[in-house]
């Protein structure tokens, strides 16, 4: 029978920690195999296109329009509610010859012959593919920058095993969470990309509460291993992580449940980067650092000598 807790009532995580890197490995395998083979499912934001917002006197019945639209030869519409039951979204790939208001005005005409019903649009806007591949650059840009900038600021603050072991888990969560992504084949636009630097801050937040308690455990327990040192500090840092956690999730499913089609990628991000980065926090972030050898005296502060302590210690 496993000894979970010690009798000090540490719970030993890293008894799992080689579970934990396969789990990964095969997470991450998976996450850059699909990515490679699938790709990301680009919303308009990226690839250009036309959004056009529609309202009906009755709710909506989206089959119905999605077929409307096939019939008419706009089979690549995607159809959703947004707000309410009567009013849609349909967003276009980019259509030769035909933009903005032009373009508006063929889809409303599909959907008065095919539904019967008067319809009224709302908006219309158009995204030129230029934009969109300087939006794709911009937000590829954005994490990056974002990561380089968080490497060197945990460097400056934690010894470099556990600065390295922050970035590879951060890392280790956006590469996960597009794979999900890309797995599902859920549109990627811009609220995306804001959630996925949102789930970075988030995760990183969380992973220096635990290097502190760590750093700081390696200086005031004389004894004990870094196994012992480490599994102390998450054990003393779990209540916070998980009541954080936990009150964020309750947040984030409100908002994918009821939220609408307009935030629900936005969402479905943070569900998935706040879980990832959670389990990250507890077993990739320290479980690194401990691979790399981390230790007490890597940790302990650099011994500073007063001035004239020569002259003290001359007979």
């Amino acid at each position: 029978m496993f000894q979970i807790l010690k009798s000090e009532g540490t719970i030993d995580f890293m008894r799992w920690s080689k579970g934990a890197v396969v789990f990964s490995l095969l997470m991450i395998a998976a996450s850059i195999y699909t990515i490679s083979t699938n790709w990301l499912n680009w919303g308009l934001d990226f690839t250009g296109g036309t959004l056009i917002e529609v309202g009906f006197e009755n709710p909506a019945n989206l089959e119905e329009i999605r077929t409307s639209l096939s019939d008419r030869g706009f089979g690549d519409a995607t159809v959703q509610n947004f707000g309410s039951a009567r009013d849609v979204m349909v967003r276009l790939r980019p259509h030769e010859g035909l933009q903005g208001e032009q373009l508006g005005l063929q889809i409303i005409h599909a959907l008065e012959e095919g539904t019967g019903e008067s319809v009224e649009m709302r908006r219309v806007e158009f995204v030129g593919p230029n934009v969109g591949d300087e939006l794709a650059e911009a937000g590829g840009l954005a994490i990056i920058v974002s990561l380089i900038c968080i490497l060197m600021y945990v460097s400056m603050r934690f010894e470099w095993r556990l600065a390295a072991g922050a970035v590879l888990a951060l890392a280790h969560d956006v590469i996960i969470t597009i794979g999900i992504f890309s797995i599902m084949q859920i549109e990627v636009d811009l609220t995306i990309v804001a959630a996925l630097l949102t789930v970075v801050g988030y995760s990183l937040n969380d992973t220096i509460v635990v290097f502190d308690r760590i750093r700081e455990n390696f200086r005031r327990v004389r004894k004990g291993g870094s196994v012992e040192i480490i599994n102390g500090a998450i054990t003393q840092t779990l209540s916070r992580t998980l009541i954080t956690s936990g009150t964020t999730l309750f947040v984030v499913i409100a908002l994918f449940t009821k939220g609408g089609a307009n935030i629900h990628g936005f969402a479905t991000a943070l569900l998935l980067g706040i879980t990832v980065g959670t389990y990250s926090s507890i077993y990739v972030a320290s479980n690194l650092a401990l691979k790399l050898g981390v230790s007490r005296e890597h940790l302990m502060p650099p011994k500073v000598e007063k001035e004239g302590a020569e002259f003290d210690e001359m007979p």
